[in-house]
C-alpha cells in the first residue's frame, strides 16, 4: 500500500485546511484509515480514524467538533476538513492504514510520507 498525502500548509488560527490522503497498491475499501500527528519533540499522536465504510468515525477530543474525516472508497482516498485551527495543531500530518481501528501507531503497517500543517496566531 502506497499513501500519498497533500493539503498541508500555513493558515492562521480560526481558518481552515483540507487534508487528502491518496492510496494505491491493494484493496481499500475493507481496511481501516487514520490520521496521526507528530509536533517536535512530541510522540506521534491519534487524530482520526474511520472505518471501512465510512460509517464509524473517531476523534480524538481535543479536535471533536473541528475536524472531520471522510473517506471516498471510488477514489481511494481519505479527507480530514480542519475547520477553526489552532495554533496547538501545528504539526506534521500522516494518514495510515490498518486492518482494525486503534488509537495506537504500532496498529497501522502503511503510513504517507507526512505534510506539515502550520497554525500562526
Amino acid at each position: 500500500v502506497q499513501l500519498v498525502e497533500s493539503g498541508g500548509g500555513s493558515v492562521q488560527a480560526g481558518g481552515s485546511l483540507r487534508l487528502s490522503c491518496a492510496a494505491s497498491g491493494r484493496t481499500f475499501s475493507s481496511d481501516v484509515m487514520g490520521w496521526f500527528r507528530q509536533a517536535p519533540g512530541k510522540e506521534r499522536e491519534f487524530v482520526a480514524g474511520i472505518s471501512w465504510n465510512g460509517g464509524t468515525t473517531y476523534y480524538v477530543d481535543s479536535v471533536k467538533g473541528r475536524f472531520t474525516i471522510s473517506r471516498d472508497n471510488a477514489k481511494n482516498t481519505v479527507y480530514l476538513q480542519m475547520n477553526t485551527v489552532e495554533p496547538e495543531d501545528t504539526a506534521v500530518y500522516y494518514c495510515a492504514h490498518g486492518r482494525l481501528y486503534s488509537r495506537s501507531p504500532s496498529a497501522y503497517r502503511y503510513w504517507g510520507q507526512g505534510t506539515q500543517v502550520t497554525v500562526s496566531s
